[in-house]
């Protein structure tokens, strides 16, 4: 079961410039908006794109989607976890959650 990360880490984290932050719902809802700085990392570009995005294996990572019925960000976590990723956690509640709270995000 991947770890979780609250709203508040999450945003200290990003402040501080200490944590990767994975879109795993991608495409047009990545474009649209995510939270600053993020990188996108649908399921199917994993195994692909995990080694060339993500080098260092004990690095900070977190993974979000939408909200917390959207399973995208759980399984991106639990794959970079069975790659070998030592400290990749979920922001469960997603992007939803940030915006709701009056934080900002960035559009492609």
């Amino acid at each position: 079961m991947t770890a979780l990360i609250t709203r508040d880490e999450l945003k200290a984290a990003i402040e501080a410039g200490t944590v990767t932050v994975l879109d795993t719902l991608g495409g047009e809802y990545y474009a649209k908006q995510h939270l600053p700085g993020a990188l996108e990392l649908v399921m199917a570009d994993v195994n692909a794109q995990a080694p060339t995005l993500l080098p260092d294996r004990d690095a900070a990572i977190v993974t979000y989607c939408s909200n917390p019925a959207c399973a995208n960000s759980g399984q991106v976590a639990d794959r970079l976890t069975a790659l070998g990723y030592t400290d990749v956690r979920k922001y469960r509640e997603g992007i939803q959650d940030w915006v709701e709270a009056g934080l900002p995000t960035e559009s492609a």
